[in-house]
């Protein structure tokens, strides 16, 4: 079990642009903003402020590819401690990915303090429900997610009881789950306690699920500068997932930090981690031939 740290300390590529760009990503000055402004939507059909709840952030945006036929869907659920974050924020993401021949929904959902454990991750279930009945069940359905979101996309493919409560079921319903330095195993910190209430801490951690039955194939992404959320994580996910049988692929990118794990989905930053080819082709050999649950 790892202790999550509030404090960032990221290492990416050479070159001033990228230092500078990366300082306005931690700093919260509008760095993704910038990547945002970079993203071209030419080829992209994008749908915003779709309603999957009565709450406030119970919406999503869709981003559709318009010169290709679908390969899939991936529902992405961006990071940010369980309290901070948009949807807004990753429209490099979901350009990047439909372009590539994905559907791509992106939802926000409830954050502490308005809510706790485990109401972001019901959010998370209730917005998959509601975006797979939108696009339709005839293309494979990925989840992923990014540090927080990697905890949620984790807790809805691996801990059946959230789309069960959904009339769903992940073995049923889920292509493929793709976390990207992801906190799977970690210590409740006194930051963290209120989040996740004392009552809830015994099915709060995305490890114990995994070594219970059959899973979605999974692909594990961490960076190995990564020194908010230890690659140790994704190691024993993968180790757990194994031990059971389940397909499962790991890798561990040299040299890159937290953030740059999901900075590198836009194309300003994509010669610094290989974060993007990685999730397509994963995603396309699923795509292609679903293996189900093993």
């Amino acid at each position: 079990m790892v202790q999550l740290t509030p404090h960032i300390l990221h290492r990416f590529g050479p070159g001033a642009f990228v230092v500078g760009l990366v300082t306005l990503l931690l700093s919260g000055c509008g760095g993704s903003d910038v990547l945002n402004a970079l993203a071209s939507e030419r080829g992209v059909a994008v749908q915003r402020d779709i309603s999957y709840g009565p709450e406030d952030r119970q919406a999503y945006d869709l981003y559709r590819p318009t010169n290709v036929q679908p390969k899939g869907l991936v529902i992405f659920y961006y990071g940010g401690s369980w309290d901070s974050g948009s949807r807004g924020m990753y429209e490099f993401l979901g350009t990047s990915l439909a372009k590539r021949g994905y559907v791509t929904a992106i939802p926000d959902y409830r954050l502490y303090p308005e809510v706790t454990f485990p109401a972001f991750v019901e959010d998370g279930a209730l917005a998959f429900r509601a975006i797979r009945a939108r696009v339709g069940d005839t293309v494979p359905t990925f989840v992923m997610g990014h540090s927080a979101g990697a905890h949620i996309a984790g807790m809805i493919a691996l801990a059946p009881r959230y789309l069960n409560a959904q009339d769903l079921s992940p073995c049923g319903s889920i292509a493929g789950f793709i976390g990207l330095a992801g906190p799977y195993d970690f210590e409740i910190s006194e930051r963290y306690g209120p989040t996740f209430p004392a009552q809830t801490r015994n099915f709060s951690q995305v490890l114990p699920f995994a070594k219970e039955g059959r899973h979605p194939p999974t692909l594990l992404l961490h960076g190995t500068a990564d020194t908010t959320v230890e690659p140790r994580d994704s190691q024993l996910l993968a180790q757990a997932l194994r031990a059971n049988g389940n397909m499962v692929e790991l890798k561990l990118m040299e040299g890159t930090g937290h953030i740059g794990i999901v900075a590198a989905f836009s194309g300003a930053l994509r010669f610094t981690a290989p974060t993007l080819p990685l999730v397509t082709d994963f995603m396309d050999r699923i795509a292609a031939d679903p293996p189900g649950c093993r």
